[in-house]
Order: C-alpha cells, then structure tokens, then sequence
C-alpha cells in the first residue's frame, strides 16, 4: 500500500533539474502536491510509493525548469513589426485595455515557448499583474517610474503613487510579486532615482531597470551628469543586490569589476540589442565574471519574439566568437541563465529555477521526437543547438497544467487573437 500522497505524476524519458552540471535523470518521475515538487524519482520507485497517483506519461519527453524571462515589456506586444516605437505613438494608442491585449498576446507566446516566468517594467503594471495572476503564470511586475508624463501617470510622484497601490494588491500572492522599475537612468533626475532607492530600501523590494545599452545612453549621462550611468548609480547608492540591471552591453573592465563588489544581477537581451543595432553584447565576459547572469527578450516590438530560446542560443554562440579560445558558455550554463539565473535575478531562487522537492512545479516539457533533435545524445547542447519554442509540449505553473499537448488550456486563444487584431486595425489607422 502506498505510504505517500501526490496531486500528480509526470513521467518523461529525461529530466533535466538544472541542479547541477551533467546531473541528467533518465525514465524518472516527477511528483506535485499543493502545486510543488515533492519527488523526483525512478518511474517504478514512483509507482510503488505513490500508488495511483494522477499520472501524465511523456514517454519522448525532456522535463526542466520553466524559462525565466527576467526582461519582457509585455504590455508592448501590440507594436511588433513597427519600425519605430515614439512617444507620441505611445501617448496616442496606449491605455489600459491597450496594455491587457498586449499583455495577454504576450503570455500566449510565452507559455507555448515554455517560459512559466516573466519580469515586465511597462505602465500600467496594474494590468500586467492582474492578466498574469488570471492566466496562472508566474510574474515579476515591474513598478514603472518616470520623470516624464506617461499615458499611466504625469510625473514621478504619481507613479510612485500608483506602484505602491499595485504593490499592496498584490502582497503575498503567490504568484505575482512587484519590483520597482525606473526608466532608463539617464533619463531621471538624482532625485528620483534616491527616492526610487530609499523606498526599495525601506520596503525590501527588488530593482530593475535598463543600463549601459547604447553609446548614445553613456555620453547623454556623461553630459548631464558628468559620468556613466552604473558610476553614478553606485554614488546614488543603488548599486546593491536588489538591483538586476538590464542589457549591460557597453561596458569597461572597471565597470565590471565595480558590478562584481556590488553584487548586482545582469540581464543579457542579445538578439533584441542585434536587432536594434545595438551590437554584440559582451557573453563571453559576463559568463566568465561570476555574477548572477540572466536573460531577456526585451519587448516584441524591439526583436519580434518572446523568444527565450533564441536568446540563449545566440549568447552561446556569442560566447564562442573569440578565435582559437574555449567556449565561455556552455549549453548547460545557457539554459542556466534562461532559468536559474532568471530565478535569482528577480529574487526567486529558492522557489523557482531547478526542479527540487519544495519548489514551485513550474515545468517545462519539451517533444523530442522529432528529426531536428534525434539521436539525442547531449540533451543540454541539443536543446540549446537545435531545440526551440515549437518543441514545447506542455507547461506546469505551480502544478496547473496550462500548456497540454501543444495547446493553451485556460487562456481563451480566440478572444486573444481577435482583440490583437482589433489593436492592430487601431495602429494602422
């Protein structure tokens, strides 16, 4: 008789924990109770000690942790393909229902690319939030702060206003957690950024904002405020652990090395900064620095894609670019930073990331049987090399199935698609 209780059973040919390196499990599953992991374990061992447990049998299937995207801009989604994205476009089409289509479309992509987990940093968070909190997938929103009139909020101290109202929202949820987000640092005056600072402080909340992306983004802050911006931050007193700083693509050795004592989070956005014509984002020395290294799609309006996968393939690729030196990242520290590097970088490294007994069940499957990925004999490098978003089956948020078989299960794809074309009939007007 079984002396154990579960909710549910997976079973899969691989599992991957991201735990550790080269650790692979093979014909094991995977138990949930309460919507975390209890149990990883051979796939017998699991039938006598869980008896008859709901069982889900992936038999060509690799289990891992749900992607982290820890840079998203969701609420953009409705300007992909645009070739400029202004701040009169923004005044003129943005509103609150703009946003929640946007944000929707966005969380669609995102659980069929097998991301279970996204950071935002657009206006109306409020939006963002209660869409991710209604479709069950995990989210960081970002608490946007600006200087400039917004479509959301007229000054900085209306948005702070209105982030301290999403934040006590959502205090506690399980689900949806709140960071402050500032605009680009160059863009904000001293005394905003130490507001944004003291308030961070006061109430143990994260950070995350755009730094050191373009050329044109240092010599503003050089003209304004006689130095680069990661220089003055550290001044500000915002160069601490609760800050994940985003794109990071122009930078010294003394600036990294300043990142390294602060111990501050990175988000690496490869394609979106090739695709803006930002280039080449430095991977190889972020791998090799030793801080926590996550990455981001941006917004579909700067690349196209909430394409995780895409991401981590190209900042591998990247990493090999120097001739005749050793990769600086491996496939398996590629899919790190799309998940437990994520996790850490937005302060859930002990809920999400690795596939562990008391975590959140936040899954990602993955179909291999399919030309493109057989014979498999490196999971790791062949995710990373010839995998991608089209490959994942189904998706686990806290243990609820909402991905199944390649098809949304609680998100209402139809209405989604319709008003995204509604949204799109409005911009072309």
């Amino acid at each position: 008789m079984s002396q154990f209780t579960a909710d549910l059973m997976i079973e899969a040919r691989w599992i991957l924990p991201m735990t550790q390196p080269g650790r692979l499990l093979e014909n094991h599953s995977l138990a949930v109770k309460n919507g975390r992991i209890v149990d990883l374990l051979p796939r017998d061992a699991a039938k006598n000690r869980y008896g008859q447990t709901l069982t889900i049998q992936r038999p060509n299937h690799l289990l891992m942790p749900g992607l982290v995207n820890a840079h998203a801009r969701a609420g953009m989604s409705m300007f992909r393909g645009l070739p400029d994205i202004s701040p009169d476009l923004e005044r003129h089409f943005v509103n609150a229902e703009f946003v929640r289509d946007a944000v929707l479309l966005s969380i669609a992509e995102m659980l069929q690319a097998g991301i279970t987990c996204f950071c935002d940093g657009y206006i109306f968070p409020n939006e963002t939030a209660n869409a991710a909190a209604e479709q069950g997938i995990r989210a960081c929103v970002g608490l946007p702060v600006a200087d400039v009139e917004t479509p959301w909020a007229r000054s900085a101290g209306e948005c702070i206003s209105k982030a301290l109202n999403v934040r006590d929202e959502y205090k506690g949820h399980p689900a949806v957690t709140t960071v402050f987000a500032p605009h680009a640092s160059h863009t904000l005056s001293d005394e905003t950024l130490v507001q944004v600072r003291t308030l961070a402080d006061e109430l143990d909340s994260g950070l995350t904002m755009p730094l050191h992306q373009t050329e044109l983004e240092l010599q503003y802050s050089v003209a304004r405020f006689g130095m680069k911006p990661i220089a003055r931050l550290d001044g500000l007193g915002l160069l601490t652990p609760a800050l994940n700083a985003v794109h990071m693509a122009r930078i010294t050795d003394e600036e990294m090395e300043l990142v390294q004592r602060s111990g501050i989070s990175v988000t690496l956005c490869p394609l979106s900064n090739l695709k803006r014509g930002h280039g080449a984002v430095p991977v190889a020395r972020w791998a090799r620095c030793g801080s926590t290294v996550s990455l981001g799609t941006d917004s579909a309006a700067s690349y196209g894609l909430q394409d995780l996968w895409g991401e981590a393939r190209m900042a591998a690729l990247l990493s090999r670019a120097a001739p005749d030196a050793p990769p600086a990242l491996p496939p398996w520290n590629a899919l790190a930073m799309a998940t437990r590097g994520g996790a850490a970088a937005l302060g859930l490294a002990d809920q999400v990331g690795t596939l562990e007994s008391g975590k959140w069940a936040d899954i990602c499957c993955v179909d291999l049987d399919h030309p493109a990925m057989l014979p498999m004999c490196d999971p790791a490098a062949q995710l990373i090399f010839c995998g991608g978003r089209d490959r994942i089956s189904d998706v686990w948020v806290s243990g609820r199935h909402l991905l199944s078989e390649f098809r949304l299960t609680r998100l209402d794809w139809p209405e989604v698609s319709n008003r995204a074309q509604a949204q799109a009939a409005r911009l072309r007007c």
